[in-house]
């Protein structure tokens, strides 16, 4: 295009024009260098089955390598998955709630002895100068470049065109590729002068990708990025994209790619207790994208913390390994703020930890457990999101509570539970939840709020029920009470007392706790709703 002086030419950028520069491609005439491209022999390492795959430079060998250590790694790994939570009956006295998982004893269980799969390490060192050692040239192909097109997409040609070597002086430049990459390499070349390809199949794009990040030609990772998130994602691949080499990982252009395949493996196994074999076999990278994920179904943070410690005890039986791998990258992902009291107790023993590190997270947890409703909101808030957000509550199945115990005179306990008004809401018609154990007397308990019909059954309403996990054939005779905040003076109130003799697995309570029907309870209106929050208080006292 001739500007208005009509003395000057502007080329435009191959990335900004519809067409490209496709005709110049490998055509004498619209060329001032010549390329020679030395193709050599696989590097041994590469070539040897029994390396682990260390020394792969193409990207889909490197990832077919992964995947079949990880099939190996699975048929020694045999996982036993937990039992699912029960099914609760609709009776007034009800069973209990049961997480399938012995909270007393989940992280005392023994390590599986098992190999610990080969480390990545090697895999994921890719810099621009491959290892060509004990290679051989097995050919040389040579194409007519345009040396400003190709410096004006990569950094690395601008570099060898214009940094004074001798390949920058003479006519002829080399580049010596190995012969996996010579047809990704070829791609590569094509769209830096047409901005498309033909590759279409995932593995073809991950090579033409590992290509672009190796020759720094961000527009095409962009693209191949681009073209891999539109094709049909499964869990091997959103795992192959979490689990790319470093240098690729990093790049910008990349992070679309890698966000979306953390969301699909987050919404994937958003109920892990569906899951649960498949989960312990992800690899860290999958691991990682699921912990990071405020949507998990699951019972509580203790779960979490539970599985993470199963899980690296599987694949890192070594226990210097396992600390490690603890202390550096999955610890940051359990939010121990969240636990249960109960749990970070056990946190200060458990010798998976690094000492310092648990005494830390301990500390902080119960600070921030101690804090009001409003000063830990402030935490959650904090401009640094990534730092604070082991602050963020997940969606839990069992809704955490506040406990207050008392030994003397004798064994009582005050209990807060709180829920907003969209939980509360999505239990019409026949819905219920859960809160997290507490525990008095050395038994655990539970309250359950519902949606239920009232006694006649002539409509809806809100019941609370306090119920006893199952122990052994221990029975406890309990006075209890339930209160709750109402306007306008927003005091607790109580609503409900009682007394009740328990046996393992039963609940109780009080299936219209605020004697009003369910659309009053709900309603704009509802003097139960403090800022949106429905705020509950349960009072226990063993009897002697």
């Amino acid at each position: 295009m001739h500007n208005s002086n009509h003395n000057q030419v502007t080329i435009p950028s191959p990335e900004h024009s519809h067409g490209g520069f496709a005709f110049a491609f490998n055509d004498s005439n619209f060329s001032d260098r010549i390329l020679r491209i030395e193709i050599v022999t696989e590097p041994l390492d590469c070539r040897d089955d029994g390396g682990g795959g260390d020394g792969c430079t193409s990207l889909a060998d490197w990832a077919r390598n992964r995947k079949r250590r990880r099939d190996d790694f699975k048929k020694d790994n045999l996982s036993t998955a937990v039992d699912v939570a029960a099914e609760y009956p609709e009776e007034q006295i009800l069973n209990q709630p049961d997480d399938g998982v012995d909270p007393e004893n989940q992280d005392e269980e023994p390590a599986a002895m098992i190999e610990e799969p080969p480390s990545d390490e090697a895999a994921n060192d890719n810099d621009s100068s491959w290892n060509m050692e004990c290679s051989t040239v097995v050919r040389v192909e040579t194409l007519h470049i345009s040396s400003p097109i190709l410096a004006a997409r990569s950094p690395f040609f601008y570099k060898l065109f214009s940094n004074g070597m001798r390949e920058s002086e003479e006519r002829h430049v080399n580049v010596r590729i190995n012969a996996s990459e010579e047809a990704a390499f070829m791609e590569l070349l094509n769209f830096i002068y047409s901005n498309t390809l033909t590759a279409t199949t995932a593995p073809a794009l991950l090579d033409v990708l590992m290509a672009a990040d190796k020759f720094q030609v961000a527009s095409c990772m962009r693209y191949c990025s681009r073209l891999l998130r539109n094709l049909p994602m499964t869990p091997e691949s959103a795992l192959l994209y979490l689990d790319l080499p470093s240098t690729v990982l990093m790049a910008e252009a990349v992070k679309p790619l890698t966000d979306a395949a953390k969301q699909f493996l987050a919404v994937r196994y958003k109920d892990m207790t569906k899951f649960q074999e498949e989960v312990l076999n992800l690899p860290l990278a999958g691991v990682e994208a699921l912990l990071a994920s405020d949507d998990l179904q699951i019972a509580s943070e203790d779960a979490v913390y539970d599985f993470v410690l199963k899980w690296s005890r599987i694949h890192y039986p070594r226990i210097e390994d396992r600390r490690e791998i603890l202390g550096t990258r999955l610890a940051q992902y359990i939010r121990f703020p969240h636990m249960s009291c109960r749990k970070l107790r056990k946190v200060l023993t458990c010798s998976d930890f690094d000492h310092d590190f648990a005494q830390k997270s301990v500390v902080e947890a119960l600070f921030f457990k101690a804090e009001t409703p409003h000063k830990q909101r402030t935490f959650i808030s904090d401009d640094n999101h990534i730092l604070n957000h082991r602050f963020i509550e997940r969606a839990y199945k069992y809704r955490p509570v506040k406990v207050v115990v008392f030994e003397q005179p004798r064994p009582q306990c005050v209990v807060y539970l709180d829920l907003k008004r969209d939980e509360c809401a999505s239990l019409f018609p026949a819905g219920r939840v859960y809160s997290q154990a507490f525990h008095l007397g050395g038994q655990g308990f539970f309250l359950s709020a519902h949606c239920n019909m009232d006694q006649q059954s002539s409509f809806h309403c809100f019941g609370l029920f306090l119920g006893m996990q199952e122990k052994g054939s221990v029975t406890f005779a309990v006075d209890y009470e339930f209160a709750v905040r109402s306007k306008p003076v927003e005091d607790y109130v109580s609503k409900y007392k009682g007394n009740y003799t328990f046996t393992g697995g039963k609940a109780v309570g009080y299936r219209n706790l605020f004697a009003i029907p369910w659309t009053s309870f709900i309603g704009e209106d509802s003097v139960y709703f403090i800022d949106g929050i429905l705020h509950l208080r349960a009072e226990l006292t063993i009897k002697h």
